[in-house]
């Protein structure tokens, strides 16, 4: 019974506080006419430069009619992960026409809960609608606390759980209704003018995520690539004019300082015409929508970003080595080694693509015997320029397996050594493989002998080609020597 008396008071209290919202909002209006205010109803225009280290730059440009002298001007409807030391403002029609005396953000915002904070110790009305009379009743009260639900100082009575509205006489000056950007300006400009507020907000990022579908060869495919952007900086863009950056823009963290799935089509669609313009921008890239936008908060949007048809690609299948064979004295077999499945392309003009790529992830896909898609693995890439490679980590081989052992181990000198190794690869497979062996060998080497070719691809590293026919298992052997 007690709990369910604790419930209604703190039902009654929210739907009061609720109720008296209006009126302050009414009252805080009424305040504003000694301060000018403009919200996003005389907003003319906004453009929106998102990147993808979860930062956007905002310019938002609102028409008004500002008088002359020193006055405050309230600039509402500012993202609310605004970072107030970015802002700034000038006038479109006159720059030296305004200048900022001084600026503040009121990011304490009017809710049920802050508004009644506001008010413990000072005076309110509490309105009441008698059932039985049909007649409204208002007293003016104390608040004197809201721990637990507001205590009130009525005349000389103390009392809580009041079943009615709580009015309140005004906003206070601390609270906004919306996140608030306040200038103290000196105008000379009477005439109406455009003024453009430019800051950095928090929370709004992006990133591309890519589509391959490979075709039954595995030697070319089709290339989708999608802007993901996600909208948590607390404001609504409007009819934004939308530019994207990619690159490693560096950014300095504060200590207090976040998707959607792309999923493959059964059928092609349609190329579509780039909606995208990209170009160089500083050491990054720039894309820039050749659309209007409109980017609601706590909203995901994704927007085509690049397609391309019949990509040539490489499949290889890599058995790598590892330098903790070279580190001991006859190592046993190792069994069933995996056999990783990587997938190449040339970011190239000739094949059909030579565009900067944003870093992100690429989804692969490819038709089973039914003519199904289905996913086949997935890997992030880095920004990619144009003429570079992108090798896509598709995962391990099902059915080619290596094992390796080493067979010898001799120390020469008190620096210098030679060992030798075994690898065999097993194709189960129903064509033939070409298996690229990869082997990391340490301090400065010199290949006494080898079964198969080999190329020193730098300094610390030597690969071998080796064709498995289908069925067969290929051993190949070296031996080398290293100083170390």
């Amino acid at each position: 019974m007690k709990s369910n008396w604790k419930r209604t008071a703190i039902l009654v209290l929210v739907i009061s506080a609720l109720a008296g919202i209006a009126d302050a909002v009414a009252a805080e209006k009424s305040e504003n006419a000694k301060r000018l205010v403009t919200g996003v109803e005389d907003q003319v225009a906004v453009a929106l430069t998102i990147y993808n280290v979860n930062l956007g730059l905002v310019k938002d440009q609102r028409q008004a009619t500002l008088p002359a002298g020193t006055f405050e001007l309230g600039f509402m409807d500012v993202a609310s992960q605004i970072i107030p030391a970015s802002v700034q403002v000038r006038s479109l029609a006159g720059p030296s026409s305004l200048r900022v005396l001084e600026q503040r953000y009121a990011y304490d915002l009017l809710n049920p809960q802050r508004l009644l904070e506001k008010y413990v110790g000072k005076e309110v009305k509490l309105y009441t609608e008698n059932q039985y009379t049909e007649r409204d009743e208002t007293v003016t009260a104390t608040l004197l606390s809201i721990d637990g639900g507001p205590v009130f100082k009525v005349d000389e009575d103390i009392t809580f759980g009041h079943p009615g509205r709580i009015l309140f006489p005004k906003v206070p000056d601390s609270l906004a209704s919306k996140p608030t950007l306040v200038w103290l300006l000196e105008n000379s400009l009477t005439k109406p003018q455009r003024i453009e507020a430019t800051y950095l907000t928090n929370a709004i990022n992006w990133r591309a995520d890519y589509v391959l579908t490979l075709n039954a060869r595995d030697d070319r495919a089709d290339l989708s690539g999608w802007v993901t952007i996600d909208n948590k900086s607390g404001a609504v863009y409007s009819n934004a004019t939308l530019k994207l950056v990619a690159g490693d823009v560096n950014r300095v963290r504060d200590e207090q300082e976040l998707r959607t799935r792309i999923l493959a089509k059964e059928a092609a669609a349609p190329k579509a015409a780039p909606q995208f313009k990209e170009e160089e921008f500083f050491e990054y890239h720039i894309y820039t929508l050749q659309r209007p936008s409109t980017l609601k908060n706590n909203q995901t949007k994704q927007i085509s970003l690049v397609t391309a048809d019949q990509v040539s690609v490489k499949k290889e299948l890599v058995y790598f080595g590892a330098r903790q064979y070279y580190q001991t004295r006859y190592g046993e077999a190792v069994s069933n080694q995996k056999i990783n499945v990587i997938v190449e392309i040339q970011n190239k003009k000739e094949n059909n693509l030579g565009i900067p790529l944003p870093k992100g992830v690429v989804r692969v896909y490819k038709q089973d015997a039914e003519g199904s898609l289905q996913f086949v693995g997935e890997d992030s890439i880095d920004h990619t320029p144009k003429d570079e490679k992108i090798r896509i980590k598709m995962g391990n081989a099902f059915d080619v397996v290596g094992g390796r052992k080493q067979t010898d181990w001799k120390k020469l000198t008190a620096d210098t050594y030679e060992a030798a190794f075994e690898i065999s690869v097993r194709n189960h497979k129903k064509e033939d493989v070409v298996v690229k062996v990869v082997e990391p060998i340490p301090g400065a080497w010199t290949m006494i002998g080898s079964s198969h070719e080999y190329k020193k691809t730098n300094a610390h590293m030597a690969e071998f080609m080796l064709t498995v026919p289908k069925d067969k298992e290929v051993k190949m052997t070296y031996s080398v020597k290293m100083r170390f």
